[in-house]
Order: structure tokens, then sequence, then C-alpha cells
């Protein structure tokens, strides 16, 4: 589609959001699910923990945070093979960033001897997956950590700031917030941005797909980001009662 015929769906403003909606507790196995839609994406997160930590913070009185990822078999119209054994690739990556992203915004001193999981399934797809399941994540952290501090199994909540993420793109030379799969697709510049409440950046991703971009592109795919992940962070506090 050209330029001047490009619409996004439901006429959605280039500034403005996919609709979003959380849902905790979404498992009866699992207290810490939650099932995060972002449009047509979903993605079930839910955070699980053990005393298991990983060698290279064993006897530093630190945990650990950690996430996997995986797209179901049936998320997408084609169909995805199943990753068995030794992931690696493009879903290595994402779970390294869902678990940089969730450690940056934690004191990993104040649950020592604590190994947290966060596992993010995505369930449909289309389009912003890896920022769904941070934000998704962080709410699965939070309500976990939580009750480790109502058990007195930790004195005092790892959570330092909250934390969101979302994706923004160049597509027809205007920049956007929030891409689904069809305009990530067609898009010249692609770029995930992963920030706390505070305003402070925990990553940044962007990549110039088959062509390069200018400063004034990437500033505007900032200022978008920005007031996205606000919006985010909203309904995060929204969901678990903070106001």
């Amino acid at each position: 589609m050209t330029e001047q015929g490009f619409k996004r769906e439901n006429n959605r403003q280039l500034d403005k959001k996919r609709e979003i909606n959380i849902e905790t507790g979404y498992l009866t196995t699992n207290p810490y699910s939650v099932m995060i839609s972002v449009g047509n994406t979903k993605v079930l997160c839910a955070a699980t923990t053990d005393n298991w930590t990983p060698p290279h913070i064993r006897n530093t009185d630190r945990g650990w945070i950690s996430a996997q990822y995986s797209m179901l078999p049936n998320s997408s119209e084609d169909r995805i093979r199943r990753e068995r054994v030794n992931v690696k690739g493009r879903t290595k990556e994402i779970e390294r960033l869902i678990g940089r992203a969730l450690r940056s915004v934690c004191d990993l001193r104040a649950i020592p001897y604590e190994s947290i999981i966060v596992d993010c399934d995505v369930i449909q797809a289309d389009g912003g997956t890896r920022t769904a399941s941070v934000t998704g994540g962080f709410v699965a952290l939070y309500m976990l950590v939580k009750d480790l501090q109502r058990n007195n199994r930790i004195s005092r909540s790892p959570v330092n700031d909250f934390l969101a993420a979302i994706s923004v793109g160049v597509v027809h030379g205007k920049a956007m917030l929030d891409l689904n799969s069809s305009e990530d697709k067609i898009a010249q510049v692609d770029m995930n941005l992963v920030m706390t409440d505070s305003g402070r950046l925990s990553e940044i991703q962007a990549t110039g797909e088959e062509a390069t971009f200018k400063i004034e592109d990437f500033n505007r795919m900032m200022e978008l980001a920005k007031e996205g992940i606000i919006e985010l962070i909203k309904e995060q506090k929204r969901t678990l009662n903070i106001i």
C-alpha cells in the first residue's frame, strides 16, 4: 500500500498505542500469572521461585531473576515449529532482553538465595510480543515478590521502580507507536524501548531495516515511546490497585 493510502487498523492515530488488557491470576495453578493482551497480541506471563541460583552469583548473598520466552506453534498464521532443546537465536535474545529489563529495576540483594523465573508464552502474535512480555512479566514479578515479603521470605521488595516496554517504528516515512505485525513487516525502522516510571531507560533496540534513519526520526520515536510507556505503567498500577 502506498504512503498516501496507508491507514492503521481501526484508523488508529500514529501516536496511539493499541488497546491493552492485563488480567491477573489467569492460571489456577499459579497466582502470579498474568494474561496481557496488546491489540491482538496475547502473552501469558507467570513468575515462580525456588532456592537455585546461577553459579556466577552463588555465595554472594544475591538472588537472580531470569526469563523464558516461547511462541506457541499456533500463535501466528503460519505454524511455528515447537522449540525443543538448546533454545537459541531470536528466542534466546528475547529471553535475555526480558531478564535484563526485569533485573534493571530490582535490587538482587533483597532476594538472597532466591531465583525467580518469569515465563512468557506467546498465545497469539500480532507484533510487539517481546515488549508485551516485559510489561506483563513485570506485573507477574511484582505480585510474586510482594507475596514473598508478606510471607517473610524476604524482608523488603527488590522492586525499586515500575517498568514497561513498547515498540515504535517508521512506516512510509512516518514515526508511529506500537506497531502490529503488518506494520512491522513494512517498517523502515523498528525500535523497542524499555523505560521506568521515573523516566530512566533500561534498554533501546533500534534497527534500520535495509535503511538508515535520521536523528530526528530517533528523537520522534523516543517521544512516542515515552508517552506510550507512561500509559502502560498507569495500566499496570490500575491492575495492581496501586494509586
